[in-house]
């Protein structure tokens, strides 16, 4: 399909590469629009839901669904106004997938299908835009979604920043599946999918023209297939009998490893222990995190998780997580407990304790 994206072949009144950048014609609902749509986001998402170029997609359940289906669905919504719009490791297409896609796997869902609505900046470079469509379409094959409905909107130069992207997700539930954030329970292990903080770190190497000595790379990743490994090895797979399901899932975004923590312990109503020395941590990021005095479990992620699951559990979810390319890194980090609820604190390396709260402000903007 990116084999159709050629913008020279593209044709509208005039040749549409006598349009290099975005112009408040392509939102305008004319033929400017038309052919955008024909010649980028059709070819480049095209399935038989998004084909149908109706005011809504009509999807027919019961040729997706395997088996007796749970008559659960996961719903959600995302925008994405990460800055710059190319960063290392990623850029805005993949992320507003991913996002999506994580966002509905935190619940234990399958990802089904994905909204895609563009709000784009008069004078966006025609290229950039097609580069964050194509990385969209890539994301989108890799992690086993499609796009079923979209929509384009055009904003005079000045009253956006290039490209914003807003997402709607619906994914499946499975049966025995129940993950919440008021699920966490005292005795409850927290695990980490991988070393935190690559994200946010990425982020500001290139928004603020900062090096660290070697190159630090987003973590976006899609963790659909990650959890569903996860779930199985929670529920005893085919060897064994069933055991307590995962508790908790909560991807490490804005706000970081803390902000995750904190929001499960307050819906669960618990307190979370952590030693800080068993969360992964990549050499360069905490040497950044150093430099710049930031604190590292602040920082954003794209593709890590946090997950609480009861004890007799964890080492089965441990190690699928550990075989999965998006858990190589995976650890165990400390503990659910019943002292201070709501409150989540950490275990220095110097053996002393400390509160871990919700950070009060913004310490990386536009992340995401």
């Amino acid at each position: 399909m990116i084999d159709k994206q050629n913008i020279l072949g593209w044709t509208c009144p005039r040749p549409l590469q006598n349009y290099p950048t975005i112009v408040m014609g392509h939102g305008a609902g004319g033929k400017m629009m038309a052919d955008l749509i024909a010649h980028l986001f059709a070819p480049a998402f095209d399935n038989e839901w998004l084909s149908q170029l109706g005011d809504s997609a009509v999807i027919d359940l019961s040729s997706i669904v395997h088996g007796p289906p749970s008559g659960r669905m996961a719903f959600t919504t995302d925008s994405f106004v990460v800055s710059p719009l190319f960063f290392p490791g990623g850029n805005i297409g993949e992320l507003a997938v991913y996002g999506t896609v994580n966002d509905l796997a935190m619940r234990g869902a399958r990802p089904l299908c994905l909204t895609a609505g563009f709000i784009l900046e008069e004078g966006l470079p025609m290229k950039t835009l097609a580069s964050a469509v194509q990385s969209m379409a890539e994301a989108c094959r890799k992690a086993g979604v499609k796009i079923a409905a979209g929509d384009t909107k055009v904003v005079q130069r000045g009253h956006g920043d290039g490209l914003y992207i807003n997402t709607a997700g619906i994914g499946i539930l499975p049966d025995g599946v129940d993950i919440a954030p008021q699920n966490a329970r005292p005795g409850d292990v927290v695990i980490v999918s991988g070393s935190m903080g690559d994200h946010g770190i990425a982020i500001m190497s290139v928004r603020e023209g900062l090096t660290f000595g070697t190159g630090i790379q987003s973590d976006t990743a899609p963790l659909n297939g990650l959890v569903e490994a996860m779930i199985e090895a929670a529920a005893g797979g085919d060897a064994g009998p069933p055991l307590p399901n995962i508790h908790c899932l909560r991807d490490a975004t804005r706000g970081g490893l803390a902000a995750a923590l904190n929001e499960l312990a307050s819906a669960s109503k618990v307190g979370i222990e952590f030693e800080e020395n068993r969360v992964p941590l990549r050499n360069e990021v905490r040497a950044a995190c150093e430099m710049l005095g930031l604190d590292p479990f602040y920082i954003a992620n794209e593709g890590k998780l946090v997950a609480i699951v009861p004890e007799v559990t964890a080492e089965k979810v441990l190690a699928a997580m550990r075989g999965h390319a998006y858990g190589r890194d995976a650890a165990i980090i400390g503990r659910v407990v019943e002292a201070h609820p709501g409150l989540v604190t950490a275990k220095t390396e110097i053996g002393g304790m400390r509160v871990v709260d919700l950070p009060a402000g913004e310490l990386l903007p536009r992340i995401c």
